[in-house]
């Protein structure tokens, strides 16, 4: 019984150092070339949002929409990939089911 407690207190310890690196990792993704660019944190948080101002000259809402969505999904798959490696990292490689 006093090993389980050992186990959940590591457990434990895990997740706010995971809650912790996710709350001040910063990742970048783009689109169009870099056009549109996106930041956000390990919480899936936008940081901040860049916009070309050539993006605007054309006045094609619809792509610059298009741009938006692309560098969102792209910064959110590049989180995923940071939040993997840093989950492997503290398990030392073990696969945990459900996460990423």
């Amino acid at each position: 019984m006093k090993n389980m407690q050992q186990i959940m207190k590591q457990a434990q310890k895990m997740q706010e150092q995971l809650q912790k690196q996710m709350a001040e990792m910063a990742v970048e993704g783009s689109s169009g070339g870099g056009i549109v660019t996106i930041k956000m944190n390990g919480l899936k948080q936008v940081l901040a949002v860049r916009i070309e101002p050539e993006a605007t000259n054309s006045g094609d809402v619809e792509m610059l929409q298009d741009l938006i969505v692309a560098a969102f999904n792209e910064t959110a798959r590049k989180v995923d990939e940071e939040l993997s490696g840093q989950i492997g990292n503290l398990t030392g490689g073990l696969k945990i089911p459900g996460l990423f």
